[in-house]
């Protein structure tokens, strides 16, 4: 009895030293995102995000609240659960762009529900100085959730498998429910994030101000290519090889190996989010009132 319970004590020991899993993407990386945008916009723009934070009890959505940026970060997934309300934001968390046919984001965003047309959107509405403060604040809490998860490449792209959902993988030896999607949502993420130098501000200070202003750059749809891109070449490719060729049998395994290539990755997505999320907060809640697509 004695060598099975430490047997059992040891196979859990290895599982969380090789995933270490604080919180999983929809949470940790979510408000990693938001606390480098944090960071990284400016005061006035901080002073102005924080107002609209103050005035989230207008959302009535009590269980899910938005004191804080990071808590803004995962509003949207937090209130998936209350029903009607809010099922008509279902479809704006991602934008299935086949990544074994050129890019087109036209066709992959009708009627503007997909991610990027619902950041651009969002932005819009925090620009609008006729548009109401309860609007803003769920245009700020919108607009920090779907910047993190377009940065989450498997938002981004899609090979008629619902972003990697139904691509069947094990993070080690972590199996069961698990598949590509989940392993870039949570399982990956937060280990990449924890990887030392750990958290929002050590992956912030690793970028120049340079480095910064060129991240910044570009449009919604840019960012767009750039994750869809990674969709294929990076999360796709290496679990499963080639993504538009007929595809493994069995399950694949996201080993160490892999997992340290693709930390590096992770990284750089999430400050890349970050930054850019407070590029669109700067804009919108500037002076000019600045959004996606609108000149001034």
């Amino acid at each position: 009895m004695p060598n099975r319970i430490l047997t059992t004590l040891c196979g859990f020991a290895a599982l969380f030293a090789f995933a270490a899993p604080a919180q999983a993407y929809w949470e940790y990386g979510h408000e990693s995102v938001a606390r480098i945008a944090w960071l990284q916009m400016r005061p006035d723009t901080r002073a102005r995000v924080a107002a609209l934070l103050r005035q989230g009890r207008l959302l009535e959505t009590p269980d899910c609240p938005l004191a804080t940026i990071e808590q803004a970060s995962v509003w949207a997934d937090c209130i998936k659960p209350l029903g009607d309300r809010f099922t008509y934001a279902y479809s704006w968390h991602y934008q299935n762009v086949d990544v074994c046919k050129p890019f087109d984001l036209k066709a992959a965003c009708k009627d503007g529900n997909c991610v990027s047309a619902q950041i651009e959107r969002n932005a819009r509405l925090l620009a609008d100085s006729k548009v109401p403060v309860r609007e803003k604040v769920m245009a700020l809490a919108f607009l920090t959730h779907f910047v993190g998860d377009l940065h989450q490449p498997m938002h981004a792209g899609d090979h008629a498998d619902l972003g990697g959902n139904k691509v069947a993988a094990s993070y080690g030896i972590i199996a069961g429910r698990t598949n590509l999607h989940s392993i870039w949502d949570g399982w990956l993420a937060e280990r990449a994030i924890s990887t030392p130098p750990a958290g929002p501000a050590a992956l912030l200070a690793q970028v120049s101000p340079a480095e910064r202003e060129r991240i910044a750059s570009g449009s919604v749809e840019d960012w767009s290519k750039e994750m869809w891109g990674k969709a294929r070449d990076l999360a796709y490719q290496t679990l499963v090889g080639d993504p538009c060729g007929a595809g493994p049998v069995e399950r694949q395994v996201m080993d160490e190996a892999k997992v340290r290539g693709l930390i590096p990755e992770v990284r750089q997505d999430v400050v890349e989010g970050g930054i850019r999320l407070a590029k669109l907060l700067d804009d919108a809640l500037g002076p000019e009132g600045k959004a996606p697509g609108q000149k001034r």
